[in-house]
């Protein structure tokens, strides 16, 4: 897929570092020639503009990309001037970051599509979302390799274990499963949690909110997620 992000401080610059490292391809923009010096050789191109300008933000290929977010925080004025200049463009897919519940208010007068919130996702967590559609765990081992953990998506409940074949079929290998439990806390409170199942019968099926935790390529796993 194809992004555009604007705005290339702390956060807009994971973002950006997390899409490219995942083969998407990045293209940033800041008006501070510092940022985008940081992050021109890991992204496909970045451009030092003042994106508050309509006539500058016109020469960025807003219609040939998949998603625009808007990562300015701070500049509470200039993220709200960069949103409805893209909307007035009919930008049909806007992110844009809130950093607080005024400035989020403000931005849910527009109708975006998702308006991120540095207080409830990491930066990592909203690349997992805008990737997969759901919240999913990563640990980067390498460029490559990932130890991953995510929900069973609803196609999967029902399955045999055996039948997944995530490693014939997508060379993924399932590390555990995790399992909800009813447990009691000290004042006898019962509590629900994920335990890992540490012995699991190849005949045992996948159940509603079972958690798989599997290793392998990023790249494997986008096949295996888009083949559901």
């Amino acid at each position: 897929m194809k992004y555009i992000i604007i705005g290339l401080g702390n956060y807009g610059h994971v973002l950006a570092e997390e899409l490219s490292a995942m083969g998407h391809e990045v293209i940033g923009a800041d008006i501070s020639a510092g940022r985008v010096d940081s992050l021109k050789e890991k992204i496909a191109t970045a451009f030092v503009m003042d994106a508050t300008d309509e006539q500058a933000l016109s020469a960025l290929p807003l219609k040939t990309v998949d998603v625009v977010i808007v990562a300015i925080g701070e500049n509470f004025g200039a993220s709200i001037r960069v949103v409805a200049l893209l909307k007035q463009k009919k930008v049909k897919r806007i992110f844009a970051r809130a950093i607080d519940s005024v400035h989020r208010s403000v931005l849910e007068a527009f109708g975006l599509e998702r308006i991120l919130t540095p207080e409830e996702y990491a930066a990592r967590g909203v690349v997992q979302v805008m990737e997969f559609g759901a919240n999913i765990e990563t640990f980067r081992i390498d460029s490559e390799y990932y130890v991953i953990k995510f929900t069973a998506p609803a196609k999967l409940v029902g399955y045999y274990v055996n039948e997944l074949r995530l490693d014939a079929e997508f060379k993924l290998k399932l590390l555990a499963l995790k399992r909800k439990e009813t447990l009691k806390n000290s004042l006898g409170i019962s509590f629900t949690e994920h335990g890992v199942v540490n012995e699991l019968p190849e005949d045992d099926r996948i159940q509603e909110d079972d958690q798989l935790v599997c290793y392998g390529r990023y790249r494997d796993f986008q096949q295996f997620w888009k083949a559901l």
